[in-house]
């Protein structure tokens, strides 16, 4: 199964949107099913927790999908020069070994360019630790790319279906 996941946390969200593009462009190529998440759920609850077994089961649910999942696809609005914090909560709850070479498909989303670098510079790091296989081509999606909400730019369209192929191919790789 693959896990998506959204670290927006409001409703609704470019974040949520950029991923909701991502997963509709994943499924329509590929056929496959996708199961969503998103963090703005679980938010209060789980960033109170130390530890998996502190978590409510909603939360653990979540954080045992995300070990399970043959692929990942995560999007994270940039704070600060970096994902958020209950992003990186979440996965100091998952084991260490779980994410190891599967494929992950990274995407964020911020006011202006000067974010862009974000998933270069902090989320492939945090994902190349748990030896996951990150796509690539990230998609970064700033402001201006959304009208109403979606994701409407068509150089921002070819940059997910870009990464999704790629996605698709290390998928493909990894359960051959």
């Amino acid at each position: 199964m693959i896990i998506a996941l959204s670290a927006n946390t409001h409703m609704p969200s470019k974040t949520r949107a950029l991923l909701e593009t991502l997963v509709d462009t994943f499924e329509t190529v590929s056929g496959l099913p996708v199961q969503v998440h998103d963090l703005v759920v679980h938010g209060r609850q789980m960033g109170a927790c130390y530890q998996k077994d502190e978590l409510d089961a909603s939360s653990r649910a979540l954080v045992e999908s995300i070990e399970q999942a043959e692929g990942l696809i995560v999007t994270s609005p940039v704070y600060k020069g970096s994902y958020s914090g209950l992003f990186k909560h979440v996965f100091d709850l998952v084991d260490p070994l779980s994410l190891r070479n599967k494929p992950v498909l990274l995407g964020a989303t911020g006011g202006g360019l000067r974010h862009a670098l974000m998933v270069e510079h902090q989320m492939r790091p945090l994902f190349g630790f748990f030896g996951a296989h990150t796509v690539p081509t990230a998609v970064y999606a700033s402001d201006s790319e959304f009208v109403d909400g979606r994701c409407v730019d068509p150089l921002l369209l070819a940059r997910c279906r870009e990464a999704v192929g790629e996605f698709i191919a290390l998928y493909r790789g990894a359960i051959a």
